[in-house]
């Protein structure tokens, strides 16, 4: 009869904590349901207030669409902060306050510009719609993949701006607030 190895208790021990480890790092990731609400609402104001201080320094409020771009900020920053925040939380599980204010800062500047670029092209893609071909043709996937990329080259150069100066410090303060408030 063949001698099955019985598992070493070590192995077995050595296992079942990074398991563990990985359950509390997951557990942590995800906040209470009320700051997953008010930070996305709050964070979503502060980019949109953000925008409409950069349009009021570069030309007095003078633009057609004021409202939609103040939209597409808020509603950027509003469903970047649900992604990001549970994702800067893993990244800093357990790490120092200057570990955790980087991970907050990355994911959040990255997360938001990211979203608002793809709601900007959305919106963009929207537009051009009508002179498109018909949906799901080999000639409408590349009109959208196309129009899609020169809306978020046109957003980098152009809408990324309306991020400064003010939207710099709410990065900043958020961060040093979520890192200084997570142990």
């Amino acid at each position: 009869m063949p001698c099955v190895p019985l598992p070493n208790r070590v192995a077995v021990e050595q296992t079942k904590p990074a398991k563990d480890r990985r359950r509390q790092r997951l557990g942590a990731a995800i906040p209470p349901f009320r700051e997953f609400i008010f930070g996305a609402v709050g964070w979503g104001a502060m980019m949109a207030l953000s925008a409409l201080l950069a349009i009021a320094l570069r030309n007095g409020l003078l633009t057609d669409r004021l409202m939609e771009l103040l939209v597409v900020y808020f509603f950027g920053g509003a469903f970047a902060w649900p992604f990001m925040i549970p994702l800067a939380r893993v990244l800093a599980f357990r790490k120092s306050v200057e570990t955790r204010f980087a991970a907050f800062f990355l994911t959040l500047s990255v997360g938001t510009m990211a979203m608002t670029a793809f709601l900007f092209a959305m919106d963009y893609r929207l537009f051009y719609s009508r002179w498109h071909a018909p949906f799901g043709s080999i000639v409408w996937m590349f009109q959208f993949v196309f129009t899609s990329a020169s809306a978020v080259y046109q957003f980098a150069v152009l809408g990324s701006r309306l991020f400064l100066p003010l939207g710099l410090l709410f990065l900043v303060a958020t961060s040093l607030y979520l890192a200084k408030r997570m142990r």
